[in-house]
């Protein structure tokens, strides 16, 4: 390893648990999903629990921008392809996370996605630029790196990290465990076996037939060698967790995680309730709570106004924000229509996506513009208002892991509506028997199911408003913050330092 260039004493206590977070996104700089979001809130949480939680990422222009308090800690040369790589040290701005950067301008100085190019296809370097962020996290976390601080738990964060945990378990005395999180397993991170030579793999890993091989049906995969790797796994909810061994559920790759379910964890994401707070949220035409809910139809009334739907406060009005492809449900959200304008339900969309769905709601919104308002792309500040506008929130995903969304209309009061897959199932209760009820669930991915669950919504609505404003109420008392979720992660990292006993 090169010599330290650069260093800086371990500012936190003696005895704290050292975390090093190795993830392709964090928010607010780099985002193109949940995986952003977490990346920032786990390590900020943990952070208030006395644990020592720092990130690694790539050097992605908007992170070199935003990266405060700068050194170099070290130069690595020609690595992997690469001509020249830097790591660096400071604080993301916002955030305040201490962050290590792979600076390695040839993979990672790229202007839009970061998986993929101006033609939208994945980067055709993709497998040698998240080999060097696993590799440099592997070497960081043993202190080869920055001489000054070293990890106990090297926790990687979803296939492109995938890496880290197998260059760890090269070099089984250096005394780090680590924890593969995963956050979507439909993303494997395959590659062509005739390309790892370049990744600085043994080559008995990659072999057919090996029990810890990255060897995934002629392919390599990333993901997999988390999954086989990693001293434990953890995913986004329990249901996940529990989906994600069954054929229909785990994408081919069930048959590691059955083998490996009794070191497989389920841990509901949380939300940053600073942030998603309806008292207090700044983007919103009028902040409201639990005791002056009255306040919130403020906000749906000047959201109609502005994107020019029928302006009435006794009109229900839905919104969805979610990418526009069939795993989220949008085709049935399109399908089911003219049965929301037969109920008396109004729908206001943010999103992108497929062509083809953009292109048919963005059809049904010229159709009836005073009941369907469509707005192609992201804005957080539109996405804001709308939850603090709407009644309701659709989240009709045929598979979502976690999903943050119905825990935003939980906080507002916006009434999830949500198949019962994943992380929605885990959030959205809706009991048919006079118990507690948050919010509306349907089964099996299927258009009768919702329409059924929006005609018991509407019912709901015109006939029982009461009902609806206890619902409403049932929904906000819940705390879906990162707090416990950060002290399950902490109880994890503890329970395996302990296996060094």
């Amino acid at each position: 390893m090169p010599a330290v260039i650069w260093q800086q004493p371990n500012r936190a206590p003696a005895g704290n648990v050292r975390v090093l977070h190795v993830t392709a996104e964090v928010y607010p700089q780099v985002k193109t999903g949940g995986l952003g979001d977490i990346a920032a809130a786990l390590p900020t949480a943990l952070l208030s629990q006395g644990v020592d939680a720092r990130l690694l990422v790539p050097g992605y222009p908007a992170i070199i921008d935003n990266l405060e308090e700068v050194g170099l800690v070290a130069d690595l040369g020609s690595l992997m392809g690469a001509a020249r790589v830097r790591v660096l040290h400071g604080r993301l701005k916002e955030s305040g996370l201490t962050a290590y950067v792979v600076d390695a301008p040839w993979y990672f100085r790229r202007e839009g996605n970061p998986y993929l190019g101006p033609d939208h296809r994945d980067w055709s370097d993709n497998i040698r630029r998240f080999a060097l962020l696993g590799w440099v996290g592997a070497h960081l976390a043993w202190g080869d790196i920055d001489a000054w601080w070293q990890a106990d738990i090297l926790h990687a964060h979803d296939w492109h990290a995938g890496l880290a945990p197998v260059y760890l378990s090269l070099n089984p005395v250096r005394r780090v465990k680590s924890v593969f999180s995963i956050h979507n397993l439909i993303y494997q991170g395959l590659f062509p076996l005739e390309e790892a030579p370049g990744l600085d793999l043994p080559p008995h890993i990659l072999r057919p037939g090996v029990s810890r091989s990255l060897e995934y049906y002629g392919h390599g995969s990333f993901m997999k060698g988390g999954l086989v790797f990693a001293d434990w796994l953890s995913t986004v909810s329990p249901r996940y967790a529990y989906e994600i061994t069954t054929p229909e559920g785990g994408a081919g790759m069930q048959g590691v995680l059955l083998e490996r379910r009794e070191r497989l964890s389920g841990i509901l994401n949380g939300i940053d309730e600073t942030v998603w707070d309806p008292q207090t949220d700044p983007l919103i035409s009028a902040n409201y709570g639990i005791h002056d809910l009255g306040r919130k139809v403020e906000n749906k009334t000047r959201m109609q106004q502005e994107l020019g739907l029928t302006v009435d406060p006794n009109r229900m009005l839905a919104v969805m924000i979610s990418r526009l492809t069939n795993q989220k449900g949008a085709d049935l959200v399109l399908q089911a229509l003219p049965k929301m304008r037969e109920l008396g339900i109004q729908l206001a969309l943010l999103g992108s996506g497929d062509a083809h769905l953009q292109d048919a709601f963005r059809k049904a919104a010229e159709e009836a513009p005073d009941q369907v308002a469509v707005c192609i792309g992201y804005d957080e500040r539109l996405a804001h208002r709308l939850i603090g506008a709407g009644d309701l929130i659709l989240v009709p995903s045929r598979f979502e892991p976690c999903g943050l969304t119905q825990m935003y209309g939980l906080r507002y009061g916006t009434l999830p509506l949500v198949c019962k897959v994943g992380g929605l199932a885990d959030t959205v209760t809706e009991y048919l028997d006079g118990q507690p009820s948050n919010g509306f669930v349907f089964q099996g991915g299927q258009i009768s199911g919702l329409i059924d669950a929006l005609e018991r919504a509407a019912a709901l609505w015109w006939h029982d408003r009461s009902g609806w404003e206890w619902r409403m109420r049932t929904a906000m008392e819940a705390r879906h913050g990162w707090g416990p979720s950060a002290a399950e992660y902490l109880s994890l990292y503890q329970r395996l330092l302990g296996e060094w006993q």
